[in-house]
């Protein structure tokens, strides 16, 4: 093994050491010699590579919201462009389905959007722009074919689905209260019954509101 290979594994093993311990606790709850003694990583390799905890956590979030945009670009390329409200319910479920099939993701993942530590809140956003890009361009391309409540501007719009995304798991989850069963099929079934409400509301207009 040369040492740029020698190098790049014991990056992985770090990687994956804090990737466990970032999957398992929140930010504040995790430090580098927890990290160390769980793994049985040396602090010297540990501080060779990486300064502290912050550099560890945002090199965690990273990998993880790459994984996830590709997982999401993968998943919109299926979803057709006939039925924009069908395919802006994939769209919000794909991530779902993401984190169904990598559940220690989930945490990095909250812990970055939902509770990121202030310090690190710049750039955790300056990594999520990509994915933020990405969902954007497909939820104007949708938006453009929806037939819209009068008055209602397709910005308006598109901030407001881009809000509901951001913050869908926590939305599911309050949701969802006491249902049995956190499987793949629970979990998009009960999602795709809140995105009907979400997407069309719960009050009937009568003709004088219209």
């Amino acid at each position: 093994m040369t040492q740029k290979e020698r190098q790049e594994h014991s990056r992985q093993e770090i990687l994956r050491a804090a990737l466990e311990e970032f999957g398992r606790r929140d930010y504040d709850a995790v430090n580098m010699e927890q990290i160390c003694k769980n793994h049985g990583i040396s602090k010297g390799m540990m501080y060779h590579y990486y300064s502290g905890k912050d550099e560890l956590f945002l090199l965690c979030v990273r990998d993880t919201f790459e994984r996830l945009t590709a997982h999401v670009e993968a998943g919109m390329a299926q979803l057709g462009e006939g039925d924009a409200l069908g395919s802006i319910q994939r769209f919000f479920l794909l991530r779902e389905s993401y984190f169904q099939d990598h559940p220690e993701r989930k945490r990095i993942f909250e812990n970055a959007m939902l509770r990121p530590p202030a310090h690190l809140r710049e750039e955790i956003w300056r990594l999520w722009e990509p994915l933020r890009r990405m969902n954007r361009a497909f939820l104007e391309r949708m938006v453009r074919t929806m037939p819209l409540r009068p008055g209602l501007e397709p910005e308006r719009v598109i901030r407001y689905l881009e809000s509901t995304e951001a913050s869908f798991r926590s939305l599911l989850l309050h949701y969802q209260e006491e249902r049995e069963g956190q499987d793949l099929h629970t979990v998009l079934g009960v999602g795709a019954e809140m995105l009907d409400l979400i997407l069309f509301g719960v009050l009937r207009q009568s003709a004088d509101q219209v």
